[in-house]
């Protein structure tokens, strides 16, 4: 599934297309000690309008977020399609459109008995129908030419118990403690799935999309005991594994060229595939290549490709994942973050053996702490400029 398939099905997630339909929706409550209840199934139809919107936009937002980053599309093993395995499962509830009590059940169950979670929490799942319309070569969609993509699309959101304290009591018209409690249902799912993904766009039942409201605080084990996924590592954890293998392998290579030249790289890797709709990803060549243009020694990039190959067992890591968006310099008391567009102003430089980080100035006015103030004129010999 990529970025283009994603942003088709986004766009047309709405009471308001015509090319859209939520029939049914399953949702159920389960407690600390993983007890279900309460599981009901309804026509989306015959919900109060008010209760539907809501339940249209909670499960819309499992579609939030970034291909790779929040959004991470998993393989089922081949173990899972046998009977009682998370994929059999899923495509059960799929093939019976939450019709069947047997099925809806399983599936609940599957999640409730599996999934480790802290608190209360409700289950949402809602079964939809896209009609898809067939493209030309030129990409012109033809609305007499269709087929249809059905999928599951389920949301896991906290349930917060509320006790609002002192309330105004009408009908005794007195101030009192309230002394009952609200069991709220957040609008926001902290974990959720689309099931099929829309690849190629039409459904493909061999691959699930894992939603996660904090890509840096996965639920793993949403992806492992309910989904049946192989965990892999999350773009944080990607970001930190490239970085050790660049401080252990580079070493004292690295400098503030070679440090903002790679991540310049890797921006025009990302800048070349805008337009496309899979995502970038670098594999070991690119990793060798990108440092020995930035001014890395053939030993040490081979070294670094060696090592970047077997960390992420010849699967690429998504370049989007790896880029910094501005670059933080750090010393003892001071932080300076700049820019990628200034990163050229500023140097690094070696004085008779004092080291300095200096940064050039185009006005003679600088900001700090909010007031306005002026650099005093001084001539300064740069010819010790350091590029390291």
């Amino acid at each position: 599934m990529n970025k283009k398939e994603l942003s088709e099905l986004k766009k047309h997630f709405s009471a308001a297309s015509d090319r859209f339909t939520m029939n049914r929706v399953a949702t159920a409550f389960v407690d600390v000690d993983r007890n279900i209840h309460n599981i009901q199934i309804r026509p989306y139809h015959s919900i109060p309008a008010e209760e539907n919107e809501c339940l249209m936009a909670t499960l819309k937002r499992v579609l939030s977020g970034t291909l790779g980053k929040g959004l991470i599309e998993y393989e089922f093993p081949q173990e899972t399609y046998e009977e009682g395995g998370s994929q059999n499962i899923l495509y059960g509830a799929l093939q019976s459109k939450l019709e069947n009590e047997d099925d809806v059940s399983l599936l609940m169950h599957q999640i409730a008995d599996n999934l480790n979670y802290l608190s209360t929490y409700a289950i949402l799942i809602g079964q939809c129908n896209y009609t898809v319309f067939q493209k030309s070569a030129d990409e012109a969609e033809n609305p007499y030419d269709t087929y249809e993509y059905p999928f599951l699309i389920a949301a896991i959101c906290p349930v917060e118990t509320r006790v609002d304290g002192l309330v105004y009591n009408e009908s005794e018209e007195s101030i009192e403690r309230k002394t009952d409690c609200d069991r709220v249902v957040a609008e926001i799912p902290s974990d959720g799935f689309l099931y099929p993904t829309f690849t190629g766009r039409g459904p493909d039942v061999n691959h699930v999309l894992y939603s996660a409201r904090k890509p840096k605080k996965i639920n793993v084990s949403m992806v492992e005991d309910v989904l049946g996924c192989v965990f892999t590592l999350t773009a944080q954890e990607q970001k930190e594994t490239f970085l050790t293998l660049l401080q252990e392998f580079v070493k004292d290579e690295l400098s503030y060229p070679v440090i903002t030249s790679i991540n310049e790289k890797l921006k025009d890797i990302a800048a070349e595939y805008t337009n496309e709709p899979d995502l970038p990803v670098i594999d070991d060549i690119h990793v060798r290549d990108i440092l020995l243009d930035s001014g890395v020694s053939q030993e040490r990039a081979e070294a670094m490709q060696q090592a970047y190959k077997e960390a992420t067992q010849d699967k690429p890591i998504a370049v989007n994942n790896l880029i910094e968006s501005k670059t933080t310099i750090t010393l003892d008391g001071v932080t300076l973050q700049i820019a990628g567009d200034a990163e050229s102003k500023v140097r690094t430089q070696n004085n008779n053996g004092r080291r300095y980080v200096l940064i050039d100035l185009d006005s003679p006015e600088i900001q700090i702490n909010g007031l306005t103030a002026r650099v005093a004129e001084q001539r300064g010999d740069d010819d010790n400029a350091d590029t390291k």
